[in-house]
């Protein structure tokens, strides 16, 4: 038997299948104040990434549609990224999930203190 294919079909699917990068998500989050040059996206990153990671990720977001790379003619080399419209409308889940990564946090700090002795 065939397995249904749910990409395009199923929200949830759609959505994991396009937010597969470990970083996406925060890229997302860092792209919502406006355009960012690429050694800033680099930069603002919270853990080492090498310039290949970083530029795999963005090639991947780019082509899904989330994000709008802008070459600039120019030396030296200027290029930024910027959500697109679709990633625009991503800012809605992103506050969301700010808001239930706190509730989350909360919850971590909470248990902690009830393991102590």
């Amino acid at each position: 038997m065939e397995k249904k294919q749910l990409f395009g079909l199923c929200p949830y699917v759609t959505a994991q299948r396009i937010l597969t990068g470990k970083w996406s998500m925060y890229i997302l989050y860092l792209l919502t104040d406006g355009p960012i040059r690429f050694n800033e996206l680099q930069r603002r990153m919270p853990e080492e990434m090498t310039h290949t990671t970083l530029s795999r990720q963005l090639k991947a977001m780019e082509k899904e549609g989330l994000i709008i790379r802008t070459e600039y003619q120019q030396i030296p080399p200027k290029v930024e990224y910027c959500l697109s419209d679709i990633g625009d409308k991503f800012k809605k889940v992103l506050a969301e999930l700010e808001v239930w990564g706190n509730e989350y946090i909360e919850f971590l700090m909470n248990n902690e203190k009830t393991k102590t002795p």
